[in-house]
């Protein structure tokens, strides 16, 4: 069964990386998932300040904003697709990815399957 790891960032350092790991870190966790064979895909997100916010109203008219909107301070850095077994092994995977360390978190959702 598929699973998304959603990576949040709390704190970052100056040039927007998490505060509690480095790229060693990440670089040693993708291998362990290809090495295990249960990564599918996984990308890391550019700083906050690059996205575009677009809504549309009812009318069907679209806004559009740059940044985010939104009320919190977890900004989501990236994310894995895995393929394991079940969500036991999926939450092991997401309690080893170092954005799960201090401030970071990591949300697990199963990936939907639709006709499949």
């Amino acid at each position: 069964m598929k699973y998304m790891l959603l990576i949040n960032a709390a704190a970052t350092d100056e040039e927007g990386a998490a505060a509690e790991c480095g790229v060693e870190d990440w670089m040693v966790y993708d291998k362990e998932m290809k090495d295990a064979g249960v990564w599918v895909s996984g990308e890391s997100l550019a700083d906050l300040v690059t996205s575009t916010t677009v809504r549309v109203g009812r009318d069907g008219r679209r806004t559009v904003t740059d940044g985010p909107f939104a009320e919190t301070r977890e900004v989501l850095g990236g994310f894995y697709v895995i393929d394991v077994p079940d969500l036991d092994v999926a939450l092991d995977w997401a309690a080893r990815c170092p954005g799960a360390r201090g401030s970071g978190s990591v949300v697990v959702r199963p990936v939907a399957e639709f006709g499949a």
